[in-house]
C-alpha cells in the first residue's frame, strides 16, 4: 500500500470558506495564458465508459482478462487520437504486482473474556495479510487498544507510547483523533482528515511497531462509507506491489471489525467503549491491554504477476521535455461480493471508467487543437484500488523526470448529476495551480467551493497523491455539488445515493439514460487547465508552508532540474 514519509503534516489546507480562490503575493507573476475553448467529444465519453464498464471487462481487475482488454483499447484509442506512445516507444509501463486471494476463513475469536466470542467473516470482520504467505494464523494475540493508531512525533502525540506492541494485535479506531469537530483547528488539523487518519497509515504504522495484526473498529461516519463497502472491497482477490528483499516490516493480519463488534470487544474487556473511544480523542492517551486474545486463520492463493501502465503523449511544439501530466485510474475491483440479483461484477463505470473515458477524450482535443508548447502526458495507472499502486510506481520510476513535470491534473469518477454552478476542490490553497484554475474558472463562468467532506480524507484517495508527496504540484478537481436545478441539496443528494447505493458494488453500471452536459462542463475546465500549463512558461509551486513545498524545491535544486530557476519563486 502507499508508504510515505510525509507523515509529519498532511493537512487538507481548506481555502477560508469563499467560492473562489484568492491571489496572495506569492502568486503573482505566473504566467496564465487564455486559451481558447476545445471541441471534446461527448460521443467518445459516452463510448469508452460504456465499453471499460461492461460486463466483458469483467471490472478491469488487475491482472485478468479485464486488464489485457482495457490496455488493448487504450493503445488503440490513444494512438487514433494522435498521441505517440509514451515509454520510449512502447504505450505500457510494466508494474511488477502480486495478487493474493484469502479463502476458507476462520471466524474472529476473541478469548479471555467470561466467554469466548466468535464472529463470522465477511458479515462481522474481514481480513487480509500482505506477505505472501500460503497459510496466515493469528494465534491468541493479545488485544491492545491503541485509540488512532497515530504515532506523531511532531504533534507531540504517540498512541503507542510505553508498549511493547511484538506478536500483539492493534485494535485501532478509524479517522483521526479530530473526527467530530466543526472547525479546520485541533491538533490534526480539525475536521480536514489527516493521513493519519487514513487506514493505509495505521496499517503501516502498526507493522512498524511490530504487531502481529491490526483491526480497525468500522463506523460509517468516520469512514465515509458503509461497511459494505469494506466487505466488497476486502473481499476475493487483492492485489499488492511486489517486495523487494529489504521491504520494510508486515503485520500476520490486517483487517476491519463493525462497529458493533468493535465495541464487544472492548465490552468484553470490561472497558466502557464509549469512554475508551472519548479518551482516544485527547493528547497523552496511553494504550490499552485489553487482557484479551484473537486468533484466526485462512489459506492464500498467490500470483505473482506484471500489470500496465497505459502512457501516451502529445509532443510540446517548442519545450518537449517539459510535461504536463494529466491521471486517471483505469482499474476497478473485478468480482466482488454479489448483490442481492447475484450480480458479481464491479464494473466501476463512475469509478473510474469515467475518469479514464476522459483521458481519451482530452487527449483527442488536444490533438486536435494542435500542440502546446509543453508536452502532453496522458496517464492512465493501473492498481489504484489496491493503494495507488500504478501511480506510486510511476511516481518512483517516472518515464517523464518528475523535475520536468511542471504540474498535473488527477480525474477520478465523474458523478452523472447535470450541470453545477462550481466544481469541487480537494485541498484548494495548496499550490500556485489554484491560479490556472481560478483563470479557467472565470473563462468558464463558475465558481469553486472547498470539499464539503473534508473529513472523509479525499487528497489521500487518489493517484495525485503519488505525485504530491514527491513534489509535483497537483491539482484534483470534482464535479460540483452547487447544480444548476434544485442547487446544493439537489448536489448532496446525488452523492450520496452515489455513495450509498453504488460505489464499489456491482450497481456502478453504465446507463444510456445519463445526462452527460455536466460531466462535458467539467471536462472543458480540465482541458482548459491542460492548455493553459502547456503554454505557460512559469513553473508554479506549492504555497509557504505547504508540507509538499520543501520536497519540491529539494527535487529542482538539483543540476539540470527544468523547475530549478522557479523553485523558490512560491
Amino acid at each position: 500500500m502507499i508508504r510515505t514519509t510525509l507523515l509529519a503534516a498532511t493537512a487538507l489546507m481548506l481555502a477560508a470558506c469563499n467560492a473562489d480562490i484568492e491571489e496572495s503575493s506569492s502568486q503573482a507573476g505566473l504566467d496564465i495564458p487564455d486559451v481558447a475553448s476545445g471541441d471534446i467529444s461527448e460521443e467518445t465519453m459516452k463510448s469508452v465508459t460504456e465499453r471499460l464498464s461492461s460486463d466483458e471487462f469483467e471490472g478491469r481487475m488487475p491482472g485478468t482478462k479485464g486488464e489485457e482488454l482495457t490496455v488493448a483499447l487504450l493503445t488503440e484509442r490513444f494512438e487514433a487520437a494522435g498521441l505517440e506512445p509514451g515509454n520510449n516507444g512502447s504505450w505500457t509501463q510494466r508494474v511488477p504486482l502480486v495478487e493474493i486471494t484469502g479463502k476458507n476463513f476462520a471466524p474472529l475469536t476473541i478469548s479471555g473474556g467470561d466467554e469466548d466470542l466468535s464472529f463470522d467473516y465477511a458479515s462481522e470482520w474481514v481480513g487480509v495479510t500482505y506477505r505472501e504467505d500460503a497459510k496466515t494464523s493469528l494465534d491468541d494475540s493479545e488485544l491492545v487498544f491503541v485509540g488512532y493508531g497515530i504515532n506523531a512525533p511532531e504533534r507531540g502525540w504517540n498512541d503507542y507510547e510505553g508498549i511493547d506492541m511484538a506478536g500483539k494485535t492493534a485494535v485501532i479506531l478509524v479517522n483521526d483523533a479530530d473526527f467530530g469537530t466543526e472547525s479546520l483547528e485541533g491538533p490534526f488539523n480539525g475536521k480536514a482528515m489527516t493521513y493519519y487518519g487514513r487506514w493505509t497509515y495505521k496499517y503501516e504504522e502498526a507493522a512498524a511497531q511490530g504487531a502481529a495484526g491490526a483491526l480497525i473498529i468500522h463506523d460509517t461516519e468516520p469512514a465515509s462509507y458503509g461497511w459494505n463497502v469494506v466487505e466488497s472491497s476486502w473481499s476475493g482477490p487483492q492485489a499488492y506491489a511486489q517486495r523487494g528483499e529489504n521491504a520494510p516490516p508486515l503485520t500476520q493480519v490486517n483487517g476491519w471489525v463493525q462497529n458493533e463488534v468493535g465495541r464487544r470487544i472492548l465490552e468484553a474487556a470490561g472497558k466502557d467503549a464509549d469512554k475508551l473511544m472519548a479518551d482516544a480523542k485527547k493528547k497523552g492517551f496511553k494504550p490499552v491491554p485489553l487482557g484479551l486474545t484473537a486468533s484466526t486463520s485462512f489459506a492464500n492463493d498467490i500470483r505473482k504477476f506484471e500489470s500496465q501502465n497505459v502512457i501516451g503523449v502529445l509532443r510540446g511544439s517548442e519545450a518537449p521535455e517539459e510535461y504536463v501530466l494529466h491521471t486517471a485510474h483505469w482499474d476497478h475491483l473485478g468480482r466482488c461480493t454479489p448483490a442481492p440479483d447475484s450480480d458479481d461484477i464491479c464494473n466501476g463505470a463512475v469509478d473510474n471508467a469515467t475518469g479514464t473515458a476522459a483521458l481519451v477524450a482530452l487527449a483527442e482535443a488536444h490533438a486536435e487543437a494542435g500542440p502546446t508548447r509543453r508536452s502532453q502526458v496522458f496517464l492512465a495507472v493501473t492498481a489504484e484500488e489496491s493503494g495507488l499502486l500504478g501511480a506510486d510506481y510511476y511516481a518512483a520510476n517516472p518515464v517523464f523526470p518528475l523535475d520536468k513535470t511542471v504540474g498535473g491534473i488527477n480525474m477520478d469518477a465523474f458523478l452523472i448529476a447535470g450541470p453545477s454552478k462550481d466544481v469541487t476542490v480537494v485541498g484548494p490553497g495548496k499550490s500556485q495551480l489554484d491560479q490556472f484554475l481560478k483563470a479557467a474558472l472565470e473563462a468558464d463562468g463558475r465558481v469553486s467551493t472547498p470539499n464539503p467532506n473534508p473529513e472523509a480524507g479525499y487528497y489521500y484517495r487518489s493517484d495525485h497523491f503519488a505525485f504530491a508527496k514527491r513534489g509535483v504540484p497537483m491539482l484534483y478537481v470534482d464535479g460540483g455539488e452547487d447544480l444548476v436545478e434544485g442547487g446544493t441539496e439537489a448536489g448532496a443528494k446525488v452523492a450520496q445515493d452515489y455513495r450509498d447505493n453504488r460505489y464499489h458494488g456491482p450497481k456502478d453500471e453504465y446507463d444510456p439514460n445519463w445526462d452527460w452536459s455536466g460531466v462535458m462542463a467539467d471536462l472543458q475546465l480540465f482541458y482548459r487547465l491542460g492548455r493553459m500549463l502547456g503554454m505557460s512558461t512559469s513553473w508554479p509551486n506549492w504555497n509557504e508552508g505547504d508540507e509538499f513545498k520543501a520536497t519540491r524545491d529539494e527535487t529542482c535544486s538539483g543540476e539540470g532540474a527544468a523547475c530549478g530557476a522557479a523553485a523558490t519563486a512560491g
